[in-house]
């Protein structure tokens, strides 16, 4: 059994300190970026250089009006109902389209024109016809969403596959590997980093979409209220929103980049 010394623990436990301040380094940068964002915020409003920009503080009191009424909770609910289920369905169909798409040179040429074509056509472009074709419910807004995520993830996934190394495949079909078992143990796992990128990407597409899509035939949502708030140049409950979607996508952004971190623990980093 292999004993420490004395000088290898302090070794260690200098190492370890150095870990966690380096971990804790872009924490205290981002806390002091948004800090400065506010105070640069504040000063603008307060100089009047952006005309009707109101300050922090009344955003902040509307912010708590919006709760107190359960305005905000409700367009909160209705947007993220409306992201979460055209970004999962999206992402759904995305994945196993790539992995057919990058794995099956035919499939690949009977899809690629139709997902390069629709890749050129924004999604926004896409709500008046959603919107005659499917009425002015949910579904035309959850199906220009569902495309929005779609594009981004399935481009990723095809990629993922057509990068995997080709000597590790050569190799397992050397050592008498199956094609489903060096599409499940080689393939699979070196495209994971480029599908969860992939859905990164759809989500921010994803919440870009539902602003939008909520301009049209809504009656909740924060694109709603934002579009309503226009009308009457309520600027405050105009931030509101703003900053909520920011918010929201932040968190479930750091969300997917955390199982990132844990499904390629195997990746080298800088």
């Amino acid at each position: 059994m292999a004993v420490i010394t004395p000088p290898e623990r302090t070794a260690v436990k200098t190492e370890r300190q150095r870990a966690v301040r380096r971990s804790r380094r872009p924490l205290v940068l981002n806390v002091l970026a948004l800090a400065a964002g506010v105070v640069v915020w504040a000063v603008v409003a307060a100089l009047g250089l952006v005309e009707n920009l109101p300050t922090p503080l009344a955003v902040l009191h509307k912010a708590g009006d919006m709760i107190a009424d359960g305005t905000l909770a409700t367009d909160t609910l209705a947007s993220l109902r409306r992201v979460f289920l055209g970004y999962a369905l999206g992402v759904v169909v995305a994945v196993p389209a790539g992995f057919l798409m990058g794995w099956y040179p035919t499939v690949r040429a009977l899809v690629e024109p139709y997902i390069q074509f629709f890749r050129t056509v924004p999604p926004l472009a896409l709500i008046p016809l959603a919107v005659v074709m499917m009425g002015i419910g949910e579904v035309p807004k959850i199906a220009v969403i569902w495309l929005a995520s779609f594009m981004a993830c399935v481009v990723s996934a095809f990629q993922g596959v057509i990068d995997a190394d080709k000597t590790l495949i050569n190799a397992a079909r050397v050592l008498g590997a199956s094609d489903r078992t060096i599409f499940a143990k080689v393939v699979v796992p070196a495209s994971t980093p480029f599908i969860l990128v992939g859905m990164r990407i759809g989500l921010g597409a994803s919440w870009a979409t539902v602003v939008a899509a909520e301009l049209i035939g809504a009656q909740e949502g924060l694109g709603y209220r934002m579009q309503k708030a226009s009308t009457w140049f309520e600027m405050d409950t105009i931030m509101v929103s703003v900053i909520t979607i920011g918010v929201l996508g932040m968190l479930m952004d750091r969300l997917l980049l955390l199982a990132e971190r844990r499904l390629t623990g195997w990746q080298e980093r800088r």
